[in-house]
């Protein structure tokens, strides 16, 4: 991976959000004052060591001013959403990296703001960033199989508006919406409303993880899968699959005191889980283990 550019001193900000400068601190917040933005760039800080969260964060302001004074706030959820597409697409070059979609760097917020090619989450998360700055009421959709990002108007009388920034910021109306959720689970059950309500930050940071943590598992860098799975579970601590998954891969990668601690977790939460019977028999055996290494 690219090595980020050289950058400034810090950008001084107020809010509780702004202080945490360890993904751990952004965690620990209650979720109203969870920053998406800025936990997406404490992400990209396990890759560059050196990133400045900070002046990374402060781009999206200079991305933004085309759509500021464009004035949008005021403007139904359909016009400002063909203005946004027009800045986010047209002018500013943003797509989906469909010719490489598994490469890390369309997770990682520097890169994405570098190369202007991301996967659907983290072009749902700049999309945000530059509506929000403009006074479009934009919030991310954590859809099945593929994020998405709703518009509503500033007085929510109007009928939200849906769109897909990896594809330019194109709208979907319901017909194109039922296919996408056909195409991506065809046994999920529930309503379209459902599905099109706006995820947390919480939610957003988790599912970009994941995302992050099955690219590096599928290439061989379990470390860095330990690592996005450790972020996980800073911010869901009582996550079952989460804590089975770390257990098992730390147990794999020799850190046995994690994988003791995190399965044994697991069985405090759900005693009879599906697959009590093997956590148990792996628990007793990194036991022995230890045992023996005394």
């Amino acid at each position: 991976m690219r090595a980020p550019r050289p950058v400034d001193a810090r950008i001084a900000e107020p809010s509780a959000a702004a202080r945490s400068t360890t993904f751990e601190q952004l965690a620990a917040l209650p979720d109203e004052r969870l920053d998406v933005a800025r936990g997406a760039a404490l992400i990209a800080r396990d890759v560059y060591a050196t990133l400045d969260v900070d002046r990374v964060l402060a781009r999206f302001d200079g991305l933004a001013a085309p759509l500021v004074a464009a004035d949008l706030a005021s403007r139904s959820p359909g016009e400002q959403a063909t203005a946004l597409a027009r800045c986010f697409s047209d002018d500013l070059g943003f797509r989906g990296n469909e010719d490489d979609y598994h490469d890390p760097r369309n997770s990682l917020l520097p890169d994405v703001l570098d190369r202007r090619l991301g996967i659907p989450i983290t072009l749902c998360l700049v999309y945000c960033e530059l509506a929000r700055r403009a006074g479009v009421r934009a919030r991310g959709v954590s859809f099945p199989g593929h994020f998405l990002v709703r518009v509503d108007g500033p007085d929510g009388d109007d009928a939200p508006v849906t769109v897909d920034p990896f594809f330019g910021g194109r709208r979907l109306d319901d017909a194109a919406l039922q296919k996408l959720l056909e195409r991506a689970s065809p046994s999920r059950k529930g309503s379209l409303a459902e599905h099109l309500a706006p995820a947390s930050a919480r939610t957003t940071l988790v599912r970009m993880l994941i995302n992050l943590k099955w690219i590096h598992s599928t290439r061989g860098d379990f470390a860095r899968a330990l690592l996005a799975l450790d972020r996980i579970i800073c911010l869901t601590p009582d996550s079952v699959p989460a804590l089975r998954e770390r257990g098992m891969l730390a147990a794999r990668l020799g850190a046995a005191e994690t994988a003791r601690a995190d399965l044994s977790r697991l069985l405090q939460l759900m005693p009879d889980a599906p697959d009590a019977t093997a956590v148990r028999a792996r628990l007793a055996e990194l036991e022995t283990k230890a045992v023996a290494l005394n």
